[in-house]
Order: structure tokens, then C-alpha cells, then sequence
């Protein structure tokens, strides 16, 4: 029936994997309550009334720290499943995924010497 063969369980994955969030989102919009009034228009900020407005600049730090988290973040991801496949890869992925750690090594020690790493 499917031209490529092997695919049948992926596109069951997917179709499951797709009907999860709108089941999701259409039980949550029918079992919801129906009620409204002003409070629920209110800004909530930790049980206190917000000080200014919401449209602040932030410091440019934050999002050097969040590039930071997101590469060593991205390196964990594509690093496990080579840890799962280690003893069926050989020595070629070996290096291959030290060379890899090693770019990643460079990086981090360029953000530590320009700074990105300092919360100061």
C-alpha cells in the first residue's frame, strides 16, 4: 500500500502525534468555565498589582546567555543518540562526534573571552 516501506509506523506516529494537542485544545475549550467578568481581564503578576508597562527593553545579556544554553542545549541532542549507537558506529563516528565537541569547546571559550558568560 505505502511506496516506502517501513514508513507505516512513522505516519501512524504522526497522525497520533497530531490528534494529541486538538483533543487536547478541544476538551480544554468544552470543559472550561463559561463565566467572565473584569477580573479575569485584570494583569496578574505574582498576587501584586504590575508596576509600568510591559514593554521594557531587556538587557541584551539575556539573550546571549539563552544563545549560550541553546547551543550546549542542541550539542546534548544530537549527542544522544550517538551515545546509543556507540558500539555499532566504529571509529569514524568516534571522531567525527570529537571533532564535533571540539567546535562546540571552541565556541564556549569564545563567549567566555568575549564576556557573554559574565552576569555582571
Amino acid at each position: 500500500m505505502f511506496v516506502l516501506t517501513g514508513y507505516e509506523y512513522f505516519l501512524g506516529f504522526l497522525l497520533i502525534c497530531s490528534a494529541v494537542p486538538a483533543l487536547a485544545l478541544t476538551a480544554s475549550k468544552l470543559l472550561r468555565p463559561r463565566t467572565g467578568g473584569p477580573e479575569r481581564l485584570t494583569t496578574y503578576e505574582s498576587g501584586m498589582e504590575p508596576v509600568g508597562g510591559a514593554w521594557i527593553q531587556f538587557n541584551i545579556r539575556y539573550y546571549m546567555f539563552a544563545l549560550v544554553f541553546v547551543v550546549f542545549d542542541v550539542e546534548t541532542v544530537f549527542l544522544y543518540p550517538w551515545a546509543v549507537a556507540f558500539s555499532r558506529l566504529g571509529l569514524l563516528a568516534f571522531v567525527e562526534a570529537l571533532i564535533f565537541i571540539a567546535i562546540l569547546v571552541v565556541a564556549l571559550v569564545y563567549a567566555w573571552r568575549k564576556g557573554a558568560l559574565e552576569w555582571s
